[in-house]
């Protein structure tokens, strides 16, 4: 099952156009962010991935509700977790 999963942009990069990194409960990688360009990312903002792309921006409470919600999934999250931490950069 793939869900969207907050994460918190922590790095912006101005070599490459379109690209984050992001964390989700202490691991990072770099992600495209083409999809949310409508107004510029700021370090600290809250985006939704899937498959290596920030699909929305979220607000921290949703981000904060969202991660809870799928913690309890139990499975779900640690699957997630696993393919957001092997999954190559985007």
């Amino acid at each position: 099952m793939c869900v969207g999963i907050p994460a918190q942009v922590v790095e912006l990069q101005p070599a490459g156009p379109h690209t984050a990194v992001v964390d989700v409960d202490g691991a990072q990688r770099e992600v495209n962010t083409v999809m949310v360009d409508d107004e510029p990312l700021s370090v600290g903002d809250w985006v939704l991935l899937h498959v290596g792309f920030a699909m929305a921006r979220i607000d921290a409470s949703e981000a904060a509700e969202t991660l809870e919600f799928i913690r309890q999934l139990g499975s779900v999250y640690d699957e997630e977790m696993e393919a957001f931490t092997s999954s190559p950069d985007a």
